[in-house]
Order: C-alpha cells, then sequence, then structure tokens
C-alpha cells in the first residue's frame, strides 16, 4: 500500500514522475478527460440554470474503477493534471468520479516534469480552483449549445452531415474571407528600374530608383533619358542599427515558427511538444506567456557567459501582450538550459532545437549594424537611384538564431556597399527595367492563421490546433500545395547605348501547405453570415472568450454568460429555420446549345455538383459530382458539360456492363456492382474506352487476389488478408492481429474465430482512451 497516490493525465508523464518519488508514491495515468457530456445528446438543462450532465465514457469505465481503488488504498490523492483550465476541469472530474474527500485530496501543479519541480508542487498543494473549472465547464456547455442548435440547422438548410462551432466556424470565415480578397484583388504592374555601376576603384555597386514608372513607354522614356546621362555620388548616410531577439516561445508563436523552418503543422508540433514536455525536457506547452522564471533566467545568463562570453548576454523579462494571458505561467522552455541536445526522435530532437535556440537568444545581446545609403544623381534628370547597404558589427543573438518571416519578398540582398566618396563619378554598366507586379494578400498557412487568430482574440493555446484541424476534417479548409502558372513579363535593358526589350517568363502564384476554402465551406459559411452575423463576428467572438477568462477570475457567474449569449442566439436559430432559404450557392453557367436546357452548378446533398435541366420541366434533371480542383465559383460551362457526359456506358465484359461515373469522391469505372477508382493523374474519365476499362479491371482483380490470403465459404464475412504491416484476420470490418508462432494460410475458421475473441484493441481503439 502507498501512502500518497498522484494522479496525471499521461501514463508516459506517470512513469517519469514515479522515478523522482520514494516508495511511497504511487503515480497513475487517467488518460485525459474521465468524464464528460453525452456524445448524441444535449446534456445540458436550458431551463434550470445550463447545468449540464456528465458521464463517464464506456472506454473510462475500467480507468475509474482502477483509480478508485488505488484511491482506497491510499492516505492522501494529489491531482496533478495539466495547469490549465482544461487541467483544472479533469482534476475537478476525477474528484467527483472517484467521489474523493476533500481533507483526503489535494491539487498540485507543475509547469515542467523535472524532480526539483514536482517536489516543489507537493510543498504546495492547494484545492481544486472553481473559478477555473467554471471557466471550462462555460466553454464546453456554450459549444455545445451552439453545435447542437445549428447543426441540425445546416442538415436542413444546407446538405446532411454537417456541423458548425462557435470558433470552428470563425476560422473558416478567416479563410474565406481571405480567398475573397485575393479574387477580388486587382493585379496592377509598374517597372523595378535597377542600375548597375562601376566605381573609381573598378568595384560594381547596385542600385534601385525609388520609383516605378507605371507603364512601358514610361520606363523605355527613363531609360532613354540615361543614354547621356551621367552618374556621380550625392551623399552618403551611415547609420548605426541593431537587431533584438525575439521572446521566448508561446504555444502560437512556437506553431508558427516550426510551420516556417521545420514544416510541422499546428497538430503535429503540439504532438512532439507534448513528448518533449512528457520525457521533462521542455515546460509546459499550453501557455499564452513569454515570461521565464528567475532560476531559468539565471541558468541561461551562466549559459550565454560560459559559451559565448559576457559581452553576449543581455538578461531580458518580456511582458505578454496577448489578452487574458497568466503572467503566473512561463514560456515554453527547455528545462535544462545547458542541454543543447539529445539523442532520439528526429522531430523531437528538430523542435527541442528550436525551443532551445529561441530561448538562449532571447537572453543574448542585440545584433549591431551598420547601414548605409548612398544616393546616386543623374544629370539628365532630378530623380536618384539609391544603393543600400548593411554590415553586422557585432552578430549577438545572430551567432544562435534568427527568427524567420511569413511570406516576405525581398528582392536583392542587402550586402556591404563598395568605397566611394561624395561626388565621385560612377560608370554605368547597364540598367534594368522589369516588369514586376502588385500582389494579393497571401493564403493562410496553418500557423499565420494561428497567428491571425491570436491577434483577433479568437481561441486560446489549448484550441488552435483542434480549431485547424477540426475545419480541415470537416472539409470546410482543405490544405493543399499548387502549382504555379507562366506570366510573360517586360524587360528593357539600356546597354553600352542601345535600348533592348524582350519579353520573359516566369513561374508564378505556387502555394505550398496553403489552406483554401472548399465549395462546402464557402457555402455554410456564406449562410452563417447571413444568419448569425452576430456570432460570426471577429470582435465578439474574441468578446466571448473575454467573459471566460472573466469567469476564471471569479468575476462572473457562468450561467449568466451563457444565458446572455444562448437566448438571442436561440431566436435566431428560431428565425432560420423558419425563414432561411435552402443554401445551395447556385450558380447559372449557361445553356447547353445541344439540348437548350440551362445548367448550373450548385451544393447538392451529396456534395459540389453540376446540373442540366430543371425539376419544373417534363424530364428530370440530371447532375454530376465536381471532380478535385473544381469548385462552383470558377468551374466554366464546357467543362460542366463534359462532367454531364458522364456516366457513359462502355459495353460489356464477362457479362457484366461496365460504364465510367463521376461521384463524391471522384471518377471511377463501374463493373456490374463493383466501384474502381480512377486516377486522374493517368486517365481522363471522358476518354476512356473498353480497353482501357478492362485493364483497369484486372488491376483491381490482380491486387485483390495478392491481398487475399484465405477465405471461408461456410462465413464469408472471415478473411484472412495480407495488409501493410503484414498478414491479419478481418471479421466483419474488425481486424485482428496473427500470433507469429502461427501460418496465416493454415488458419481454420474456429481457430480465427477464437484469435477475435481474444484479441486486445487495436493502436487506434487504444488511442482513444487516451488524451491526445
Amino acid at each position: 500500500m502507498s501512502k500518497y497516490l498522484i494522479i496525471v493525465e499521461s501514463l508516459a508523464k506517470a512513469k517519469i514522475i514515479e522515478k523522482y518519488l520514494g516508495k511511497d508514491y504511487k503515480v497513475k495515468s487517467c488518460y485525459g478527460h474521465v468524464r464528460d457530456l453525452h456524445p448524441k445528446r444535449l446534456s445540458v438543462d436550458i431551463e434550470n440554470g445550463f447545468v449540464p450532465t456528465y458521464e463517464i465514457p464506456p472506454d473510462k469505465k475500467d480507468v475509474i474503477a482502477e483509480l478508485k481503488t488505488a484511491a482506497a488504498d491510499s492516505e492522501h490523492v494529489w491531482l496533478a493534471t495539466d495547469e490549465d483550465r482544461e487541467g483544472e476541469a479533469i482534476s475537478w472530474h476525477l474528484k467527483v468520479a472517484l467521489k474523493l474527500e476533500d481533507k483526503h485530496t489535494s491539487r498540485i501543479t507543475f509547469n515542467e516534469i523535472t524532480k526539483p519541480a514536482i517536489l516543489e508542487a507537493i510543498k504546495k498543494p492547494r484545492k481544486v480552483n472553481e473559478d477555473l473549472v467554471n471557466a471550462q465547464q462555460a466553454r464546453r456547455v456554450l459549444d455545445r449549445l451552439v453545435g447542437f442548435e445549428l447543426s441540425p440547422l445546416l442538415w436542413k438548410k444546407v446538405m446532411p452531415a454537417l456541423s458548425a462551432g462557435r470558433v470552428q466556424s470563425v476560422a473558416t470565415r478567416m479563410v474565406v474571407d481571405r480567398e475573397r480578397d485575393i479574387e477580388s484583388f486587382k493585379r496592377e504592374s509598374s517597372f523595378r528600374i535597377v542600375g548597375e555601376f562601376t566605381t573609381s576603384e573598378d568595384k560594381t555597386v547596385s542600385a534601385e530608383l525609388p520609383t516605378r514608372p507605371e507603364d512601358e513607354a514610361a520606363a523605355h522614356d527613363f531609360l532613354d533619358t540615361c543614354r547621356v546621362a551621367c552618374f556621380s555620388v550625392k551623399s552618403i548616410e551611415t547609420k548605426p542599427g541593431q537587431k533584438s531577439p525575439s521572446p521566448p516561445f508561446t504555444t502560437s508563436t512556437l506553431q508558427q515558427e516550426s510551420s516556417r523552418k521545420l514544416g510541422f503543422s499546428v497538430s503535429q508540433t503540439m504532438t512532439v511538444a507534448q513528448k518533449l514536455y512528457e520525457e521533462g525536457k521542455i515546460t509546459y506547452m499550453r501557455t499564452d506567456s513569454v515570461n521565464l522564471s528567475a532560476t531559468a533566467l539565471e541558468e541561461t545568463k551562466e549559459l550565454i557567459i560560459t559559451r559565448f562570453g559576457d559581452t553576449y548576454s543581455k538578461p531580458r523579462q518580456y511582458k505578454t501582450r496577448t489578452k487574458g494571458a497568466q503572467e503566473a505561467h512561463e514560456a515554453i522552455r527547455p528545462t535544462d538550459p545547458s542541454q543543447s541536445a539529445f539523442d532520439g526522435d528526429r522531430s523531437m530532437v528538430r523542435l527541442y532545437d528550436l525551443i532551445w535556440k529561441r530561448t538562449i537568444t532571447s537572453q543574448m545581446a542585440n545584433a549591431r549594424l551598420e547601414k548605409t545609403t548612398a544616393r546616386i544623381g543623374i544629370s539628365t534628370r532630378e530623380e536618384e537611384f539609391i544603393a543600400r547597404g548593411e554590415v553586422v558589427i557585432f552578430d549577438g543573438f545572430l551567432k544562435v538564431y534568427e527568427v524567420s518571416v511569413d511570406d516576405e519578398q525581398q528582392e536583392g540582398e542587402k550586402g556591404l556597399l563598395p568605397v566611394m566618396t561624395v561626388d565621385e563619378s560612377l560608370a554605368l554598366q547597364h540598367m534594368t527595367a522589369r516588369q514586376r507586379f502588385t500582389q494579393p494578400p497571401p493564403r493562410y498557412t496553418e500557423a499565420s492563421l494561428v497567428k491571425n487568430m491570436e491577434e483577433q482574440g479568437i481561441g486560446r493555446p489549448a484550441t488552435y490546433a483542434q480549431t485547424i484541424s477540426t475545419i480541415q476534417k470537416r472539409e470546410y479548409v482543405t490544405r493543399e500545395d499548387r502549382p504555379g502558372y507562366e506570366r510573360h513579363y517586360r524587360v528593357l535593358t539600356l546597354g553600352s547605348d542601345d535600348i533592348s526589350s524582350a519579353t520573359e517568363v516566369e513561374i508564378t502564384g505556387a502555394e505550398k501547405a496553403k489552406l483554401f476554402p472548399t465549395d462546402i465551406g464557402e457555402i455554410v459559411n456564406d449562410f452563417l453570415v447571413e444568419q448569425f452575423n452576430r456570432i460570426m463576428d471577429y470582435g465578439f467572438t474574441a468578446s466571448v472568450e473575454e467573459e471566460f477568462d472573466e469567469i476564471a477570475l471569479g468575476r462572473i457567474a457562468w450561467p449568466v454568460m451563457i444565458a446572455k449569449f444562448y437566448n438571442p442566439f436561440h431566436e435566431s436559430i428560431i428565425t432560420a429555420t423558419e425563414r432561411a432559404d435552402k443554401a445551395t450557392g447556385e450558380r447559372l453557367l449557361g445553356v447547353d446549345p445541344a439540348s437548350e436546357l440551362p445548367v448550373f452548378a450548385r451544393l447538392g446533398r451529396r456534395g459540389p455538383m453540376v446540373q442540366i435541366g430543371e425539376y419544373n420541366t417534363e424530364n428530370k434533371p440530371r447532375f454530376s459530382s465536381l471532380q478535385d480542383g473544381q469548385n462552383i465559383r470558377t468551374i466554366s460551362l464546357d467543362q460542366a458539360l463534359d462532367l454531364l457526359k458522364l456516366p457513359r456506358d462502355l459495353g460489356v465484359y464477362n457479362e457484366e456492363p461496365v460504364s465510367v461515373g463521376s461521384g463524391r469522391y471522384g471518377p471511377y469505372v463501374r463493373y456490374g456492382e463493383k466501384y474502381l477508382s480512377i486516377d486522374t493523374e493517368t486517365d481522363d474519365p471522358l476518354e476512356i474506352d473498353l480497353v482501357r476499362a478492362i485493364a483497369l479491371i484486372a488491376e483491381d482483380h490482380k491486387k485483390r487476389e495478392e491481398r487475399l490470403i484465405k477465405t471461408f465459404p461456410e462465413n464469408p464475412s472471415v478473411q484472412v488478408l495480407n495488409g501493410k504491416f503484414g498478414p491479419y484476420i478481418s471479421i466483419d470490418g474488425k481486424n485482428v492481429r496473427i500470433p507469429k508462432d502461427q501460418t496465416p494460410i493454415s488458419l481454420t475458421l474456429d481457430e480465427c474465430l477464437e484469435l477475435a475473441t481474444k484479441s486486445k484493441p487495436g493502436r487506434s481503439q487504444r488511442r482513444s482512451r487516451r488524451k491526445r
């Protein structure tokens, strides 16, 4: 029997903490939330103060039973779940579910999983903070009310199986609004003029005209007047400058920087950070504070002085500007600054390196620069060319790390300028006027969307990754790479005497891991903005987050806050249910020349599609689903008519009809009752003939045969199959592992069924029992 029981959220954390403590302590995991609202019922008593009804999920009943036994065998229970509101709520749920008494229960928190931090936390126990719990409950109840009332409305007014959420719908709106800004952007061009000059010491200097002619004629005129011009240095100005390091990481800035530098998605960043935290490498990874503890400041200072010298040290304590941030928390930092690297999982090593460098450099000296600006006069014109140079005098924090920037366009590097003197004559080597184009706002990456959400005050560190993951799973937003396209531009060049012109080609518009709204996402967004403009407003959504913060501080009673939100919201639901038209995003593309029937693009019950004909005529309309890369707003009449050629009957093979069609999941070959997906990179569904279709059928048959090891005629639902990770048994959709000492081909039906009854949950089933 252990005197003390400590309950944490993850098994990995439990194992590490248990190593730090003596035999009097037993550490167990609750695997995340142990109680929640029923997944298919409202579970909120609207009439009586919005009281929620919590239940223990079926997959947590064994966990609760085990923890009850351990608690009964202990003198005292320490609830050591995470230090944020979610963790506070989990501790409260544990206390209720385990029926723990106040006198035998304490709440402890720690920002890092190290022995000193754990022992210090045990010295400072407290009670569960009811205000923090109420803030989490308010969020959970409010989101449940919004989801349960909005989603059925979307099923009725848009299409089945949709969902809506208070934060996810606003995040989707951000992506849609940005896409509309890009579409409405009017691209303009101008000519960037750059001259290459030679100094008296035969050194080359590049300078740019600060103004840009708007058209080719004006650019040509400028170059023409420079043909006989003399060039000289009018002024040289040298100014000291400096660069300061960035603060230590918060959740948001870590997600942004790991996206830029490591290519991690937001959810991947949080998964890897969670592992680093649980292994005691870094402090808690859900925080909006840039604060560092006094101990961390001192340890970091000593490390910098030891490794780089006194001149590189500049201790700082940053102040958090994020609304609602909790200064008592720390930024994300290494628990041991002296550990700059470790051996292990590559993703963990790379993310740790980023965190270590950001923390260390936040306490290092500014980089000192010398910035030089030279103005070059033109004897035939009033304008002046400007040459800029920059040299690092003292590298400071740049010795370790330089922060990256989103979508920054830089034309040319700022290097060191050659030595020049005022009034020195310069010889023109050549001058170019290159056509440049204005750029629309960049599409969001996951990281830049997080940045915008944070700036707008929407969501909190614990919710960013989940929100962005949700809008992609719901297929409101898609994360894609898209190839660029060729663009022609003009280049004028003034050589020794003549002006030449040429048309050159560049690739522009390529997108890497950018967020695009889908047709469904846009139509749902437009419907919600029209019917529920208040809750879709960025400012209103941010104000709700601030009210959660007020609840956490004990300044607002959470049922009052919920009522203030819910009552007008519910009225809007009733109004929209009665009066709102069905949202389809319908767009008339034109008229089919052959049949003279109208052709539309719109959203149907199974997704985006094109339609020819109308319901109020004798002939029923025909439909075809849009393919990848097509959308309702941009599809043309010709593209729609091509789609409407599907399905195409190709003929008969082995007495079964063969056809080509297009459905919600893309184009396919139908052979009898089988549907075979078509890879559009290798086959065009409009050009496939019977011979090619038979070849695809044969390829599919071969793959199925290679996958199939054994079947049982007496029970067709049982199969022995070859999978990605080796042979396994499939029984009514359930996958069962085959022990290494058994030969798959030799298994009998009885042996397969027996293995199924003894099988443990697979990885995906176990994962649902743990906190993600």
